[in-house]
């Protein structure tokens, strides 16, 4: 069973702008390249390194808040870094996330959905709540390069 990476982004300081990708390196010592979220600064863990969201639970969201009527945002607003396409994210930390050739993820947690997105529509935080639809955090085991259309697997 496998999907793909539909989408990456990063954002250099809390509340900046996102910038989206086609390839980035992603490694255990700076996460996504260019994200704040990804260094490991001194006496912090690496739980949060990086950010991973259904594209399928995004939809279910936007559906929920009826915005799918051209009105939908688009999936990066959720300030997440990588967006899986066609694949059920685990729900429980421990599991492996491999993408690509090298990349391998461990799910550290959920990624609770905070008062931000409510700023961005009134809502969206509790349309994110249910069956972890606001995705997965995780910290990088093995570098790697990826790129949109990257295929992404659950190691068991």
């Amino acid at each position: 069973m496998s999907g793909r990476l539909a989408g990456i982004a990063r954002h250099a300081r809390p509340r900046g702008e996102i910038e989206t990708l086609q390839t980035v390196s992603v490694s255990r010592m700076g996460g996504v390249a260019g994200d704040f979220r990804g260094a490991i600064r001194p006496g912090k863990s690496a739980r949060r390194q990086v950010s991973l969201i259904e594209a399928e639970s995004w939809g279910a969201a936007i559906a929920d808040l009826g915005l799918m009527d051209g009105t939908a945002l688009p999936w990066y607003a959720r300030r997440a870094n990588l967006l899986i396409e066609g694949l059920r994210l685990p729900r429980e930390p421990g599991k492996v996330i491999a993408i690509g050739n090298a990349l391998r993820i461990e799910v550290t947690c959920e990624c609770d959905p905070c008062s931000r997105m409510e700023e961005i529509v009134p809502g969206l935080k509790a349309a994110l709540m249910p069956d972890w639809r606001g995705g997965v955090l995780g910290r990088v085991l093995d570098d790697g390069e990826i790129a949109i259309g990257d295929e992404v697997r659950i190691e068991e």
